[in-house]
């Protein structure tokens, strides 16, 4: 049953449907509202997009042990981004960016820990941000982490005793390295929280940062079930949170739905421009 469900949420029919919604929704529920300005947007979105695809590239640097410039991180995470687009529950763009580092030179291993690191330190960053923000949701989104941050730095103690040739070759990232990215996710999240009252701003409404930063920690709990992007259970959930926030139905879909159609802009403009360049640049000449 749950091998059939799984299947159907990750079937092409499923990711058409999904973007169709995102984009469908916005275009229905938008002209419907009394009050509609696309300037809140603009507002929220330069900065979220500055967020997205610089501090996160960056984080992602400053948590891998590789000599890679900051460019190849640039363009590696845009392309990973349109492709978690592509794909249910965004797991496309951590396929990506380890067949990027794979293909590098680095090990597995050493991929493996780059990646699951960086996304770690980004969910310990919300959860941290969210905890600044004095919500009531971060006990229950700190606890998952807390608990999978524990069950990782005890496997990491259990391999390095008995079985040491199974860690991966680099070091674990430094406490200063750590510090780094936490603090770059903390930017990140501050314009996800700008990039959604923007969107609620944009329908005539208006919601506290506190708010927000509480429906978007509580959304992300939905976020384990997988789903097309603007029809998941984490938008849903982030529906439910801005209406408790006193944001009416029609106005927090269309935010919620707007929000997630504006993420095909730049990611089509940065990824997709990544990766035609990719396919039309000649092969590298083979070395002797």
């Amino acid at each position: 049953m749950l091998d059939r469900a799984r299947a159907v949420l990750e079937s092409r029919t499923v990711l058409v449907v999904g973007v169709v919604v995102s984009l469908l929704v916005p275009a229905v529920t938008l002209p419907r509202l009394p009050h509609v300005s696309p300037w809140p947007v603009v507002a929220g979105l330069l900065p979220w997009v500055v967020g997205k695809y610089l501090l996160c590239p960056l984080r992602w640097r400053a948590l891998t042990d590789a000599d890679l410039s900051r460019r190849w991180f640039l363009r590696s995470y845009a392309e990973s981004e349109l492709i978690g687009l592509l794909t249910p529950g965004h797991v496309g763009a951590d396929v990506w960016r380890l067949r990027r580092l794979v293909g590098t030179g680095m090990g597995r291993g050493d991929a493996v820990m780059s990646v699951g690191s960086d996304r770690l330190v980004g969910a310990l960053g919300l959860a941290a941000f969210v905890a600044a923000a004095g919500t009531a949701v971060p006990l229950r989104l700190l606890l998952p982490v807390a608990a999978i941050s524990a069950l990782a730095i005890l496997a990491v103690v259990v391999l390095r005793r008995f079985a040491p040739h199974l860690l991966p070759a680099a070091s674990l990232p430094r406490p200063r390295r750590l510090l780094h990215g936490l603090v770059l996710s903390s930017g990140y999240q501050l314009s996800i929280a700008g990039l959604l009252m923007g969107t609620v701003a944009a329908t005539g409404h208006t919601v506290s940062a506190l708010a927000v930063l509480g429906a978007f920690g509580a959304s992300q709990l939905a976020g384990a079930v997988p789903g097309p992007n603007g029809a998941s259970p984490r938008d849903g959930a982030l529906v439910v949170g801005l209406v408790a926030a006193g944001v009416p139905w029609a106005a927090a879909l269309a935010a919620v739905t707007l929000k997630a159609a504006l993420a095909w802009v730049p990611a089509l403009a940065l990824g997709g421009t990544s990766l035609l360049v990719k396919r039309l640049s000649p092969p590298a000449p083979a070395t002797a």
